[in-house]
């Protein structure tokens, strides 16, 4: 029986094109880190070079490890540069429009604890639920997105659906 030849297998990547809300800030560290990555690439193709120049390329730890840190460092440059021209702005600012959107802090109150809770809504590249900064596309955050102050809202968890009720939004 023949064997049938061995297959290399890649990680599959999602083409993505939606964009990417972002608050001023995250885009300028977004920029900030791509300036970082760029600025390293020369330091790191020298030191590929320089290991590739020992000789069997193919026993080297050090060139493999080199040429390793070479691709990742031009992989990140590529998502980044492309995650740039995605990016929009979330405005900063008060929010006029009296309903729950991207940007706006919004405090609730539980059904069950009867206590407050401010949650900003921000694009999910930004969320940190145990700072309050959850995302729209989450449960909580697509629940709220276009609700005014005194409206509740419905929300399935894994301990059974919770209610929340708007208090205010800034």
């Amino acid at each position: 029986m023949v064997t049938p030849p061995r297959r290399r297998y890649t990680r599959s990547q999602k083409i993505d094109n939606d964009p990417i809300p972002l608050t001023a800030e995250a885009h300028a560290r977004m920029q900030e880190r791509l300036t970082r990555i760029k600025a390293s690439l020369p330091a790191l193709a020298e030191e590929a070079a320089r290991t590739a120049a020992y000789g069997d390329r193919s026993d080297s730890a050090e060139y493999k490890e080199a040429k390793g840190l070479l691709r990742r460092a031009n992989r990140q440059v590529l998502s980044l540069e492309d995650q740039l021209k995605r990016v929009v702005i979330i405005p900063a600012g008060p929010n006029t429009s009296g309903t729950v959107q991207l940007g706006c802090t919004v405090v609730l109150e539980s059904d069950s604890a009867k206590t407050l809770t401010a949650y900003t809504i921000l694009g999910p590249y930004e969320t940190n639920p145990g700072a309050g900064r959850i995302s729209h596309q989450s449960p909580l955050g697509a629940a709220l997105m276009g609700h005014i102050v005194g409206h509740t809202v419905s929300v399935e968890t894994a301990n059974g659906p919770r209610v929340y009720r708007i208090v205010e939004i800034h």
